[in-house]
């Protein structure tokens, strides 16, 4: 691989790091913290999309900032990323999203333990989501159509605010309207699966925490096997707002160069 090529995949992974800082470390705080005292949805809605925002302004540049293998799945079938490098990416979020995970689990042990020490699906929803948030009362069947709805809003709006002959944000500031679709999805989208909306997000933490004691993380609160779900469902969501996307609105545009900034190849 070349110099610049490792550099993409570095970017995704040092990207995908710093939203699962954000991300994952609001919902340790929350759940761990005493009465709610330290936040609630809300703090954990705004972290999230401040993750997006500031790990798309660090791999942005180099790698298009995708972060999220369904956005990578999307760009490669409908702006011309180069499908050779979907697995290379999405495997380059997957372990940042691990690592960084890691280290939340690390640092928040001591309450981790605290709040939940059999390490069960009562603290497992820091890391990976569940059906309801881990209430019951959530089917598999809403969490999947949950996830592909979310995610298809995701990738459309970002496909909008990408494409530069659709009037997009100007003066750097896409990371910061991507970030607050996140948010917004977080608001309107966040009860019935936890708004993953990233195989990425949802994989690599969950693996962390199943690497660090949470024997059932593969399993919803009824133990019924779930990681695939956080996978399969924001892919197919993905190339459905990708998609619509292409039919709808890029169809339609004046005629232009597409914005090689998120298609590199």
């Amino acid at each position: 691989m070349t110099r610049s090529y490792l550099g993409e995949l570095g970017a995704e992974f040092l990207g995908t790091m710093i939203l699962i800082f954000f991300g994952v470390g609001s919902v340790a705080q929350v759940v761990t913290s005493p009465d709610g005292s330290l936040g609630d949805h809300d703090t954990i809605a705004w972290a999230w999309g401040f993750g997006v925002m500031f790990g798309v302004y660090v791999a942005g540049r180099i790698s298009g900032g995708h972060l999220n293998p369904a956005v990578t799945i999307a760009m490669a079938a409908f702006q011309g990323f180069p499908w050779r490098k979907v697995i290379p990416y999405s495997l380059a979020q997957i372990a940042g999203a691990f690592v960084a995970a890691l280290i939340v689990r690390i640092d928040y042990a001591d309450l981790l333990a605290k709040f939940d020490p059999g390490h069960t699906a009562k603290s497992q929803l820091v890391f990976s989501t569940l059906p309801g948030n881990g209430v019951d009362g959530v089917g598999v069947p809403t969490a999947f159509l949950d996830q592909v709805v979310g995610t298809a809003i995701l990738v459309f709006i970002i496909f909008a605010l990408v494409e530069r002959r659709n009037n997009p944000p100007l003066a750097n500031l896409a990371p910061v309207a991507i970030g607050l679709v996140v948010v917004g999805i977080g608001m309107t989208f966040g009860a019935n699966a936890g708004y993953a909306i990233n195989p990425a997000r949802d994989f690599g933490p969950r693996l962390a925490s199943f690497a660090t004691g949470f024997a059932s993380a593969w399993y919803d609160q009824h133990g019924h096997l779930y990681f695939w779900l956080p996978i399969v469902a924001p892919v197919i969501g993905g190339l459905l707002g990708g998609g619509l996307f292409q039919l709808v609105i890029n169809r339609s545009l004046p005629a232009g160069e597409p914005d090689e900034s998120v298609s590199r190849g």
